[in-house]
């Protein structure tokens, strides 16, 4: 049973394809409190809250607020009705409330980490580090995107014999490998994609273009837009300014949030894909590294980006891209003369870029994987022990 607050954000399509590419074996429930877009991420065996009666609800949420459970009752009668093994808990938080239900229900239980849960939270609300403590006490196995995500999960307190690296899959079948092919003197296009969070780095990528914009003629594609939190809006302000004050109003497209078919549909179209991200002040991080890496990368497509957690994990420096020092505007600047300096060179590094993914992020691979923790854990929980 996959348990989820919402399934399913745009911004989550990653644990869409993870769920997705599990073998047929694993028959996947999804536990929500919500759904978003189920026309584009349909759930097998959907068990969500607000198909619930209301009373119930009302009642779940009232015992949660009064702190005399952690979990919500609904996830009760999912675990009943689906006659799950296994619950796989999706972000820390959601493992921290999920503790009880896979006692009561005598079900084994994995946790993932993948980002923010790691670091903001423990940051913003002290508490966390306990609830954390408690929950790596009690879980089976918990998982994360990379080793520096690794490090940190074993930071907050959890048992390093209990933590395993996985990496997010892509659907390759999805991403064509055409590599992108640029000559002096035409235009350099350069895709930048992601909700706009400090930590994506965003007004850093948008400098480093203007650093190079007497070099090469650009055209600048931003995906992506403001959330309703003021720290997003705030961070959408830093953009528009930083494109003003470079004097790249005129080379810039902003096309806001697009669906996953239309981001890749226009990274075709471009050849570089700049994403330098970073440590936000106030602790948020990729945690892992942005599944948008793995994808574009896979496409074919030249990398800049930075050595933010675990990115040097995918693009490989100098092999399949290359990293600045996170924070380090010199360094980006450098990287992008270095792809505008060669372009017999981008081959050699389209193909590795392809390989890498191909060996490390293909979502088939993944799912097997995955399905191989789950066999391991859930015969410990058929024989009742927790």
């Amino acid at each position: 049973m996959h348990s989820v607050p919402v399934w399913l954000p745009q911004t989550e399509t990653w644990l869409f394809t993870e769920v997705a590419f599990l073998p047929p074996s694993i028959e996947s429930h999804v536990a929500c409190e919500r759904t978003q877009n189920l026309d584009q991420f349909p759930a097998p065996h959907l068990h969500c809250m607000s198909d619930q009666p209301a009373w119930r609800t009302l009642r779940d949420r009232a015992l949660r607020k009064l702190r005399l459970r952690n979990h919500l009752g609904y996830l009760d009668g999912a675990a009943r009705r689906s006659r799950a093994r296994l619950v796989h808990s999706h972000f820390g938080f959601t493992g921290w409330r999920d503790l009880a239900v896979a006692r009561r229900h005598r079900m084994a239980h994995v946790v993932t980490f993948y980002g923010a849960d790691v670091q903001f939270y423990p940051r913003l609300r002290p508490q966390w580090r306990g609830r954390y403590r408690k929950m790596f006490a009690r879980v089976d196995r918990v998982l994360c995107e990379g080793p520096h995500m690794a490090g940190e999960v074993v930071a907050l307190g959890c048992p390093g014999e209990k933590v395993r690296v996985h990496h997010l899959g892509i659907d390759l079948s999805l991403i064509p490998f055409k590599p992108r092919v640029w000559t002096p003197g035409e235009p350099l296009r350069v895709l930048l994609s992601g909700s706009f969070r400090e930590k994506k780095g965003l007004p850093l990528a948008i400098e480093a273009l203007g650093h190079i914009r007497d070099e090469v003629r650009l055209e600048i594609t931003i995906i992506g837009d403001a959330t309703r939190e003021e720290r997003s809006i705030r961070e959408k302000q830093r953009i528009l300014d930083t494109i003003a004050r470079h004097g790249l109003g005129g080379s810039v497209r902003l096309l806001g949030f697009r669906p996953y078919r239309e981001v890749m549909d226009e990274a075709l179209r471009n050849h570089v894909f700049l994403s330098p991200s970073v440590t936000a002040a106030d602790g948020d991080t990729e945690g892992g590294a942005p599944v948008s890496l793995i994808e574009m990368s896979a496409s074919g497509m030249m990398i800049a980006s930075s050595t933010h957690c675990d990115i040097p994990g995918v693009i490989l420096d100098g092999r399949t891209g290359f990293l600045a020092p996170e924070g380090e505007l010199d360094g980006l600047v450098a990287g992008l003369r270095r792809i505008i300096a060669d372009p017999s060179a981008w081959g050699a590094m389209q193909r590795a870029g392809r390989a890498h993914v191909e060996a490390e992020f293909d979502a088939r691979r993944q799912g097997e994987r995955l399905a191989a923790i789950y066999r391991e854990l859930a015969p410990v929980a058929s024989a009742g022990v927790v």
